[in-house]
């Protein structure tokens, strides 16, 4: 072309004068000019997203994978590398890069303003333009509330948009989106947010508040927090809750982080494998809706949604042992602080369940599986030894008055009486089998585990459940041809044992480690075993007050 012959005659030209340049050397300069003018005109091909919803698109591979991972090695391994927080975090960066989220927002209408004059101080009535962009149904992760007729942020949800772009604050006045006045109702503003998309200005009247600081539990922030929760919620179910799309959904036994607490009925939280941020009862709220305490304040229009939930203490009773069925009735668990530990093997292993389940047959079976690691206590009597006992074998004995007054300085875990005579287990053989470095198996009243469940014990708490009547009476048929047993359940006493399971699972519930349906003793065994053995491999989550 004709650059290319310009040049040419450049160095031709630039030979002929000097003469000598070899003709090697004009050759491979020549050829570098060319090289670079194609380089300078060639354009990289644009890269493109592939797809906008990666995010669903795991969900969807997730629901597929779940039900073959526990017979799929590899299946399994993929489902724990697409649950990770970090690759789920990948795939929502990447998705708002593909969405196009990451555009810079509107100017500010001031950005023309001299600099000096966005440097003073802003009158509390002025007006301020926020852009946000967002994508329809997107929650921006923000609740309103009604003040003297205006629409005003009431929270702003911790890992939300809003929160991460630190535009908005609490306190705010929205008066309107996209030049629409928003009135005076949370819910239509709320809608109106949901399925906005793409540029969203909004126009408000900022507070200008200093930030407030974060409550306080058990000591620690709330931004550290972690609790175990003891019930199951639903957000769409609650009728107080001030925004339901804001709400976070868990059932019990699951782990959250607590990351603010300022508000008295609600909370802010998400789950531990990640995810956003959402609402949840407080303990205080909780405890009011499940004992049915009456409100002395009700919800005022022009407060804050579901708030006004103060009023007179609650009537505590303090703990005696010798109250525990009065204790049960009064006290609510909710929530349960909660740390993180390295594996760590248990000093006791608790087994709860009702009479006839078949605790005692696990018990023996641990024992004569592993007696170097597991042992477990010897009961104590009142009644006078048998011609062939022998005192520390199957009983120790003990003099009526020795045993009344070891009961009344508290020196027993448990006891009862049967026939005129005590029996009972005492907390110090408790710490003598601790002491040899076994795992001390103890099969106990449920109302003992407010003694045991202390970092003095540190137990594992396993709940034998009864399975279903049928299945029970089958299994008790059974026992018996096998001789296992000799004698056979009468339908009541079935019954009674199932009801029985039910009832201990309802008021203990909050107590137990892992739940074991007994529908097979083998099956069973097995199951508490690889659970026991995963004490010493896994981290666990433990009662923060066994930790601090």
């Amino acid at each position: 072309n004709t650059n290319n012959a310009a040049g040419e005659s450049a160095v031709l030209g630039l030979t002929s004068s000097v003469g000598l340049l070899d003709s090697e050397i004009v050759l491979n300069w020549i050829c570098c000019v060319i090289e670079l003018q194609a380089h300078e005109q060639f354009e990289e091909p644009k890269l493109e997203a592939v797809r906008e919803n990666n995010v669903e698109l795991v969900q969807d591979i997730l629901k597929e994978l779940s039900p073959i991972a526990h017979s799929s090695q590899a299946a399994d391994e993929l489902v724990r590398i697409l649950k990770e927080p970090h690759f789920q975090s990948l795939l929502e960066t990447h998705d708002s890069v593909a969405s196009k989220n990451y555009e810079t927002p509107p100017p500010s209408p001031c950005s023309f303003m001299d600099a000096a004059l966005n440097n003073q101080p802003v009158p509390p009535d002025a007006v301020r333009m926020v852009g946000i962009r967002k994508v329809s149904g997107e929650h921006l992760g923000v609740t309103f509330r009604v003040e003297n007729g205006e629409l005003v942020i009431a929270r702003i949800l911790h890992g939300g948009m809003i929160d991460q772009q630190g535009l908005l604050h609490v306190g705010d006045i929205i008066k309107e989106v996209n030049g629409k006045e928003v009135g005076n109702d949370p819910k239509v503003l709320q809608e109106m947010l949901k399925e906005a998309s793409g540029s969203v200005v909004l126009k408000i009247l900022p507070s200008y508040q200093e930030p407030h600081t974060a409550r306080q539990v058990s000591g620690k922030n709330m931004r550290t927090a972690f609790v175990k929760c003891h019930f199951d919620y639903d957000p769409s179910h609650d009728n107080l809750i001030p925004c339901k799309e804001a709400g976070l959904s868990f059932n019990s036994g699951d782990i959250l982080q607590i990351f603010n607490q300022e508000d008295l009925n609600w909370w802010q939280a998400c789950h531990i494998e990640g995810g956003s941020a959402g609402l949840i009862p407080s303990q205080l709220l909780e405890e009011k809706r499940k004992a049915f305490v009456k409100r002395d304040l009700e919800l005022a229009t022009a407060g804050p949604l579901c708030a006004g939930m103060g009023g007179k203490k609650k009537k505590r009773m303090m703990y005696l042992t010798t109250k525990n069925a009065e204790f049960d009735r009064h006290e609510l668990k909710i929530y349960e602080e909660v740390a993180k530990v390295p594996p760590f093997r248990r000093k006791t292993l608790v087994l709860i369940g009702a009479q006839g389940v078949g605790r005692r047959s696990l018990k023996n079976k641990l024992m004569v599986s592993d007696s170097q690691r597991y042992g477990t206590t010897i009961p104590f009597t009142s009644r006078k030894p048998k011609v062939d006992e022998r005192d520390g074998q199957m009983y120790s004995f003990m003099t009526r008055s020795e045993m009344e007054c070891d009961i009344k300085n508290g020196r027993f875990l448990e006891h009862g009486e049967y026939d005129g005579n005590f029996y009972g287990t005492k907390i110090s053989s408790i710490h003598e089998v601790m002491d040899t470095g076994k795992i001390c198996i103890l099969d106990v009243n449920p109302q003992a585990l407010k003694v045991l469940r202390t970092s003095e014990f540190l137990p594992y708490v396993v709940f034998i459940e009864a399975p279903d009547y049928e299945v029970l009476k089958a299994m008790n048929r059974s026992a018996i041809e096998l001789g296992v047993v000799t004698k056979q359940m009468t339908d009541s006493e079935l019954k009674r044992t199932v009801d029985e399971s039910e009832r201990i699972k309802r008021a203990y519930g909050h107590y137990f480690d892992l739940c074991i349906i007994n529908d097979g003793h083998e099956a069973a065994f097995r199951t508490l075993r690889s659970a026991l053995e995963k004490l010493t491999t896994e981290q666990q989550w433990v009662p923060v007050n066994w930790v601090f």
